[in-house]
């Protein structure tokens, strides 16, 4: 009971906390919702409320094996991926990348696994935060109200340098790990290739 009580407090002080600063987020971050986190904010609640929350990590199954992986995270369930054959795309000056048509039905699918349904809360972080946010307005407009933006996503955004040294998880010294857990994949290993 005494645990139930103090997730319910964290889940509302993380909540009135973000909604006060959502117009500070820059507009390529902004959600239909307007519910946002910052990568701390997102690990307390996860660890808090770990069985009432679906922790997502929306980037690509390349970026999750090189780059690392929140550690709370239900599933990995890309938003968008290269298209392939590889194709340059030259307005954005990098790689093109096309949605994934199984976004929703793979949403769907981790929510049953973990035995909750597109009522309870939702947390989505990318790289950054730009792509999080599109999965959350992709979510909002097929049903799901209760959905956050990790704003500040797994590895944060640019410094003058040109570094993701500013926030985001790893820059929090959040736990993360190289290490995959082949459970978390699975929609990305059944997906057709």
């Amino acid at each position: 009971m005494l645990s139930t009580i103090r997730a319910v407090i964290v889940i509302a002080a993380a909540l009135s906390c973000s909604a006060a600063w959502a117009q500070d987020i820059p507009s390529t971050k902004r959600t239909i919702l307007g519910k946002y986190l910052n990568a701390k904010e997102a690990y307390d609640r996860v660890t808090a409320a770990s069985d009432k929350v679906l922790f997502l990590d929306v980037r690509a199954p390349s970026e999750v094996m090189f780059v690392g992986m929140a550690e709370g995270v239900d599933a990995v369930v890309p938003f968008t991926d290269l298209k392939h054959p590889l194709t340059w795309d030259a307005k954005a000056g990098r790689l093109q990348l096309v949605p994934n048509a199984g976004f929703i039905p793979a949403i769907e699918a981790a929510l049953k696994r973990k035995g909750l349904s597109r009522s309870d809360a939702i947390i989505v972080m990318c790289r950054s935060g730009e792509r999080s946010a599109k999965a959350v307005n992709a979510l909002a407009q097929n049903g799901y109200a209760q959905v956050w933006s990790v704003h500040d996503g797994f590895e944060g955004d640019l410094s003058k340098d040109g570094r993701r040294s500013v926030n985001g998880w790893k820059n929090a010294s959040l736990p993360w790990s190289y290490k995959l857990d082949k459970s978390k994949l699975g929609h990305v290993l059944d997906a057709p290739h």
